[in-house]
Order: structure tokens, then C-alpha cells, then sequence
């Protein structure tokens, strides 16, 4: 069985990496996603695609190590 490449990550990959943050963190991360009105897996998306890139806005505009 082939495994699904996904381009986003789903409400339930969201909620593992969610369980598995500090308070402080994830309390941030949903707060931010309700202020922006974003779903919360797209705000866990954007936060670690802009620490890889800063210019990215997601995973698929991500291109590590550029701008370093």
C-alpha cells in the first residue's frame, strides 16, 4: 500500500503537534489562528514553513536554506 502525499497538513496532524507542545506554544498558536481567522492547521503550517523561510507563506512555497 502507497502512502498519501498530502500538500497541507489535516485537522488531525494538527492536533498530534499540538499535544505534543509546550502549553505556552500552543496556547499561542490557537489564539493567533482565531485572531487571523485561519484554521489552526494552516497557522502550525505557516509558523514552521517561516522558520525553514521567512519569505514562505507555506510548506509549498517553502525552499529551506534560502536567504541564510
Amino acid at each position: 500500500m502507497q502512502a498519501k502525499l498530502q500538500e497541507q497538513l489535516s485537522p488531525a496532524d494538527a492536533e498530534v503537534i499540538l499535544g505534543r507542545l509546550p502549553e505556552r506554544i500552543r496556547k499561542a498558536l490557537v489564539e493567533h489562528a482565531a485572531e487571523i481567522e485561519y484554521p489552526i492547521e494552516a497557522v502550525i503550517e505557516m509558523a514552521i514553513a517561516s522558520f525553514l523561510d521567512t519569505e514562505a507563506l507555506g510548506f509549498t512555497d517553502c525552499k529551506p536554506g534560502r536567504g541564510q
